[in-house]
Parts: C-alpha cells; structure tokens; sequence
C-alpha cells in the first residue's frame, strides 16, 4: 500500500510477477520450521512473527511455511550444473531483512526499515541499496571484501540431476525434515497446507455478509487436501470470487480466462475430481446460494488456441523470451522450428535442439525434454489442470543437444581401513551390488577407510547413494557426499580459498549457527560440517586448488583431527601444507589461545572472523608422534601362543598428560558420554571439571614408581608427583601457564616450533587448582626431543584431551614429520570498515534473529 503521490517511488514488482526476474532458476534449501523476530516474508511481505516460518540455509530468504509453494526459485547459483553456465557473475540481489545500521552505497542514506521490506543487497558481495539507486552500480560483482576467500561459482562443477540442493551441499536433512513433517511434507517439497494463520484467524470470524470459501487450484491440491481460504460477501459474482482466487494464489492473469468449478469429497479418489457440468457462470449467477459447497476448484478455462513464451537457453544474461501462438495442431518440433527461424537459425537442424519444460519450484527445480512429436496445447492444458499455480511457475527452454559425457563424483567413507582397490571393489559389489561397467574408483583413501566412486550414469548414482544409508559394515554407518569438481584454470589470479570445517558436536554447541552463518558468507562448498564426512571430503574436494587456507570451528580435539587427516593425505594434495587457522568451540581451547584467537567463541560476527584470518599471519608448529606398545594379552591366541595387543600410533597437537590430569579428563569424559545433552555450554564443562576434581583431593598415587621416564637417551629421576605432563604449547588446561613464566638457566623458553617438549609434573588436585588460579606452575622436570615412558602398571592417559586407560608397557615421542602451518591472528586492531558490506555481512548472525 502506498500513497498516490508515492507510488512512483515504488520499483519492485509484485510477488506474482517475482518469477519473471528469475535468470537462472536455482531452487532453496529450506530449513526446519521456527519463529524469527523482525524479520519479513518475501512473498506476503507480512512478519515472520505471526506465524511459523523458515528460511533458506544458502542465501537470505525469509519466508512463511504457508508461503512457501509461492516463493520462485531464486536461490544463489553456487556452482555450474550443465545448465545455462555463465563465465562471470552479476549481483544476486535479495530485498529487505537488512540490518538497522545498513546505507545505501550510491547515495549514502539509510535503506533498511523496521516495518517493511526495504532496500536490496547483493547476496555475494554484500552491497546495499535502495531499489530505485541499484540501477546506477555495474551489474557485475567482485564478491566484496572476501573476494580472495570466496571459492568462485563459476569454477565448480557440480552434475547433480535428481539430486537436491541440501544433498550437493552436504546439509543434514535429518533435523530439517523431521521438524518439518510436524507441518506436513509433500513429495513436491510444498509443506503443508496452503491456508495461512491470517487466513483461518479470518475464516473463524463472524461476519453474516461474508462468507469464507476452500479454493483448490488443480487435481494436484485437491488430492493432497491443500487448499487457500478466500473470503467474499455472500451476494456477490462469480467473478469476483475468480479474482480472489487467483489473488490468493499469486496469480497475475486475467479473471475472463479462469473459472470455478464446484468440488465434492466423494469425488477426490475418482479421475473425475470436479463436475464438468457444475462450473459457474459468472455473468447471471452470484457464488452464494442455499446449496453452494464450500470447496471450489480453480480451473483454467479450455481454449483451441493460446500462446507460449520460449526462453533461449544460450543467452548470456538477462531474462528474454520469444512469444509463439499455438493451436491444436502445434507440435514440439514445429515450435522449435518457428523459434530458429524467428532468432534468425533456420539454417541449424532442428533435430540438434530440444525444448525443456522448468518447473520453477521454491524447493526442487525439475527439467522435463518434451519430445518433438509432443503437441504442445496439449501439454499446457494438462500442467493447467495439475496446477494453474504450477503453470506460473513453470519456463519453456529451447537448448542445443549436448553430446558431452558427464561425470559424478561420490565420496563413501565408513569402510574398513587399509583395503585396497580390489578388496573394496569386491566388498562394495556384495553389499551395495554395485555394477563394476558402470561405475570406476578414482581415488582410494586406505588409511581413512574410503574411496571415490566416479560413475556417468545418474541412475546407479542414486541408486548407490540411497542405498548407503540403509547399509552397515561392521556396525558401522556407511556415508555417501557429494564432491564437486573445482576448475582450478579458471581461478583469479591471487585467489587463496577458504576451506571451512565446523564441527557442531564441539563445547557449547555453537557449530549449527556458525554453519549457517558461513554457508552465507562464503560459497556453501567450501564449508564442510564434519559430523557428516569429517575432514576428507572437504580436503578431497580442494586436492587440486594450488593454494588454501583452512578455518577449524572446533575444540582442540577437533583440530587434533583435521591436521591428522591432513598429514595422512597430503602427498595427494597440490597444497600439501595449507595454512590453519581456529576458531575455538571447545571448553579447554589452549591452541587457539596460543594463536591469539581468543578463550572461545562468544557470538561474533562471522565476518569479521573471516576477514582476520584473511590477515592472519603465518606461523610453524610442532606437531608429535606417540607410539603406545602395550605389553598385555588380548582375547585370542594362534596356534596356542597368546597375542599382544599391537602398537598404536597417535598424533599429539597440545600436551600429553600421564596420571592425575588424564584421570581426571576420564571421568569428564565419560560424564558427557552418559548425557551429551546437558554438555552444551563452557560454564557447565568446567563445572563438572571441578565437580570430579573435588571427588579426588583426597587421593594418593605415587606415580613416580609406577613409571620411569627416559629423555634423549638419558633417565630423569622424578619427584614425588601425581601426574606428569608433556607440554608442546605454553597454555595448559584451558590457559594456565603451567611451565612458568620465570628463566632458568636450565631451560630454554619454550615455543611452539623450537623442536622440544617441556616435561611438567602436578602433586596433586590442589596443585592443578593453583595452577589454574595463577598461584603456582609445575615442577619443571625435563625438555627435550625424544621420549620413552615405561609404565609398570595400568594408568590413565590422555592426548589432547582424549583420554583413556593404558595398561603397563612403553610410550615413545618423538617428533613427526614436517612442522605443520598455522595462522595467528595478528595484534593490530582490525581495520574499521566502511560502508555497507560489514554492515550486511552482520545480519549474518543467527543468534540476533532467532527467536527461539
């Protein structure tokens, strides 16, 4: 609504027409149902309060659940699918929701509002401005300040088909679908049912001169029971009612050329839905009578002729269409024909061309080749009578024949290490009965206990895929991603990816916001969330990029991870040795404390966190190999004589605690194994810390003749201590400087890349505590660069954090490999940025819009 006199100001269309602006038709990834505050729909353009909600979890729409069918498929294209490819790339813009500190960067002046949808922002780029101003910037966009971070769209390839956007970006649909099946779910992806909250809170109100009628659009709703409300005065015509519908369903069209038709219960299961014969005329006869129904059924009116818009599938940009009139006898293939001649081809074989139908679904985006031989009046009256919303929505392409090949990717991960080529093939086919003509391996990880299958047939690929999550091995879950293919001879010249690992299992339970956040912020397939692959298919997908920086969103324990992976597999790599940097979510957190990214992570805004580790400087660290060979006899014996339990081999980031310490990680450990949920904040964690630390003040070990400990070849004799600990970083146990800060002539100042471990060793409980107030340091015991450890009997250990009980035999470490690199945020303040990108980019925080 508007004043006369402003509505000159107004530049954006309608939501009917929405459709009309779509370039390349991309469908959303449509999160669970949920309440968001200040926040508006892009359809009805009405507050997300009112009612549930959800949003996109790749680019920034906003929409009702009972919107939904009615939002077009604008979704950011982040990736090249076969399917009107584009070299570079143009602003996607997207209205409204913009932050209160948002300007205009033509005319500098503020374009967000409170109270309405306002002002428009490129959604890689993050530029804002006001509708009627964005017309004076260049359409094509330079991503903004992460341009150098950002994996370029145009450079991946993805050939999904009937796969779906939340199976190409490795989102977990399990907590998604099963808030959303509280809703309702359909097949099509439309959730429940059409009759919004305003729309029933109307139908329930009491008004003798009106009456509230059910408006099916199509066979399609009215088997699914999905109807929208109208509400009209009871005298009135029957094309008044027409206009209502096609308002309630968002559609432009004239009101002559539609009809309703009468609906009745009986009729739902027979192919007859409405009677032919109950339509109304709209010139004699008002909609109320004694013995109206209450349900209708909007129907397309039936003509010999109509006329159909064909879209050039080799345009470049912008949305251009040709309209072509057609009749009864109008064929595909004639269509094509009047098309070449009217683009100036009627020199090329028809036969070299195709006409694809596009349904432009919110959810799914489907493509259909009409055969030539198709008559296409035919075709339009019968996606008018399945759907006359379905026809809004729905594009014609003409598109040359591709002869290419094209080829899929899929990661499966869960089977067991050290198979090669040929023992997995064998497995694979007896399990998953794949099918060894169709389907090669490209890759095979023995160590991770993993292969890539690349196959050109899309069928076996989804058959494969949906077959991976009904099976096990070993009682363990096969997992099945997706990998795209990233053209790295297209990349910027100073292009540095990010590659982004979250782990949303980590100390308070932060991950879920921060994958949401970046997903926004950068492209979605650079942003890995390990619970589903864990780090190799993030590190797979960017084997050929020749220069990355890593982003962990994690503990301490899960950087542990990721730069285990990285050192099993890097040989594969034409970056073997990216850069990593931190982002702290565990409880203890000591790595990213030593790299200055802070205690923890406490809502920050995502984008600048992006842009630190963009100036992050480079730095070494050490990382050590802990070689346990347990002297005890496990459950078995071969030919009579008893087996030992074999070695094994562990990396170690942090420290490496023996006795109390590990004790006392244990039990946290276990304590959050027994109910993970209550695990979800830092103050908790280090309550419960302190909780079993109290219950072992009174406890006596003598752990120094339980041990003994050999440093580069010489034995030290320890003091009377309870636990003892081998330190790579100067903070231990979530910061405590538990070497001391004081010289000693003895020692050499600890760093991370000097090539030594620093031996601490704790009295006890009330020592740990004294350490962790700053009070007391350890006892300083030795410092060297080899390690033997002979435990006599069984005691806890832990290594970064991850404890266990280690019966009596020797430990070894030593140094392992090439120092990895890390990234340390550098102490200058960070630049302040002007204009509107930060300012867009700080509406990214989940946690300032949710509302539950």
């Amino acid at each position: 609504m508007c004043h006369e006199k402003c509505l000159r100001n107004v530049k954006t269309l309608c939501s009917c027409l929405a459709p009309n602006l779509v370039k390349i038709p991309v469908a959303h990834c449509l999160g669970a149902p949920a309440q968001y505050k200040k926040k508006f729909c892009a359809v009805c353009r009405r507050q997300l309060e009112e009612s549930p909600a959800t949003r996109c979890e790749v680019c920034e729409l906003h929409i009702h659940v009972d919107c939904g069918p009615f939002a077009c498929s604008d979704c950011r294209r982040c990736h090249q699918d076969g399917h009107y490819d584009r070299e570079s790339y143009h602003h996607h813009w997207r209205e409204g929701n913009l932050s209160s500190s948002a300007r205009c960067d033509v005319c500098k002046k503020s374009c967000s509002s409170s109270e309405v949808l306002s002002g428009i922002r490129c959604e890689w780029c993050g530029t804002t401005v006001h509708a009627d101003c964005y017309s004076s910037l260049t359409p094509e966009c330079n991503f903004g300040r992460l341009q150098n971070m950002i994996l370029p769209p145009n450079c991946v390839r993805v050939y999904a088909h009937n796969f779906n956007n939340f199976q190409c970006f490795r989102i977990l649909e399990n907590a998604q679908m099963e808030q959303v099946a509280n809703y309702g779910d359909d097949e099509n992806g439309d959730t429940g049912n059409y009759a919004s909250y305003k729309d029933t809170q109307s139908a329930s109100t009491t008004d003798s001169g009106k009456q509230t009628l059910k408006i099916f659009d199509g066979d399609d709703t009215v088997k699914r029971n999905q109807f929208r409300l109208i509400t009209v005065p009871r005298i009135s015509k029957t094309e008044e009612a027409v206009e209502a519908a096609l308002r309630a369903y968002y559609i432009p069209d004239d009101p002559q050329e539609y009809e309703l038709q009468t609906f009745t219960q009986d009729a739902v299961y027979s192919d007859d839905i409405t009677n032919p014969d109950g339509s109304v005329d709209s010139k004699t006869l008002s909609v109320f009578r004694d013995t109206i129904p209450e349900a209708w059924v909007l129907r397309a009116k039936l003509r010999d002729c109509d006329v159909v818009k064909i879209y050039p599938g080799w345009l470049k940009f912008g949305v251009a269409y040709i309209t072509i009139p057609i009749n009864m006898e109008s064929t595909v293939r004639a269509l094509i024909q009047e098309v070449l001649a009217q683009l100036g081809r009627q020199e090329e074989n028809v036969e070299d061309f195709e006409l694809v139908e596009v349904l432009m679904g919110c959810k799914q985006v489907q493509r259909i080749v009409l055969t030539q031989l198709e008559p296409m009046l035919g075709r339009l009256q019968d996606i008018k009578k399945i759907s006359v919303r379905q026809m809004n929505q729905t594009r014609f392409y003409i598109k040359r024949k591709q002869n290419s090949v094209e080829q899929f990717n899929l990661l499966l991960l869960g089977l067991p290490p050290q198979l090669n080529q040929a023992e997995a093939l064998t497995l694979l086919k007896s399990h998953l009965e794949i099918k060894g003509d169709l389907v090669s391996f490209s890759y095979v990880y023995m160590d991770q206990g993993a292969v890539v299958l690349e196959m050109s047939c899309f069928a076996e690929a989804e058959r494969i895929y949906t077959r991976v999550k009904e099976t096990t091995l070993n009682d363990k879950q096969l997992t099945a991603v997706i990998i795209p293919d990233i053209e790295v001879a297209q990349f910027p010249q100073d292009a540095c990816p990010l590659l982004l690992f979250v782990n949303p299992k980590s100390g308070p339970l932060k991950g879920r916001e921060l994958l949401y956040s970046f997903r926004k912020l950068l492209n979605p397939h650079q942003v890995f969330d390990l619970s589903n692959g864990g780090p190799l298919s993030g590190l797979h997908t960017f084997r050929k990029v020749p220069y990355f920086r890593i982003l962990v969103c994690g503990g301490d324990g899960t950087v542990g991870w990721v730069l285990g992976v990285l050192e099993e597999i890097r040989h594969k790599l034409n970056c073997p040795l990216p850069p990593v940097a931190v982002l702290p979510l565990g409880t203890g957190n000591d790595l990213a404390r030593v790299l200055r990214w802070g205690p923890g992570y406490s809502g920050e805004d995502p984008f600048s966190i992006l842009v630190a580790v963009d100036e992050a400087e480079e730095v070494l660290m050490d990382r050590w190999t802990i070689l346990i060979d347990a002297q005890e006899i496990i459950d078995g014996t071969e030919n009579g004589v008893p087996e030992l339990e074999p070695p094994k081999i562990v990396q170690m980031n942090n420290y490496c605690g023996i006795g109390i310490d590990a004790e006392l990680s244990l039990d946290f450990h276990q304590a959050r194994e027994e109910d993970p949920d209550k695990f979800n904040s830092r103050f908790h964690n280090k309550g419960v810390y302190v909780k079993v630390g109290l219950q072992k003040i009174s406890h006596t070990r003598n752990l120094h003749r339980d041990l003994k400990l050999q440093v580069d070849d010489r034995e030290v004799e320890l003091p009377n201590i309870e636990g003892i600990i081998f330190l790579n970083l100067p903070s231990w146990g979530s910061g405590a400087d538990l070497w001391g800060s004081d010289s000693d002539g003895r020692f050499d100042r600890p760093q991370i890349d000097d090539g030594m471990l620093e031996v601490v060793g704790v009295t006890g409980v009330v020592h740990m505590g004294q350490v962790q107030s700053g009070l007391r340091s350890g006892i300083r015991i030795a410092q060297g660069t080899y390690f033997r450890v002979t435990l006599r009997k069984s005691i806890p250990v832990q290594v970064d954090g991850e404890p266990w009980i280690q019966p009596p035999g020797h430990i070894i470490i030593s140094a392992a490999g090439p120092q990895v690199h890390m990234l340390k945020k550098c102490k200058q303040k960070q630049k302040k940025q002007t204009g509107s990108v930060k300012d867009a980019r700080a509406e990214t925080l989940v946690t300032s819009e949710m509302g539950n």
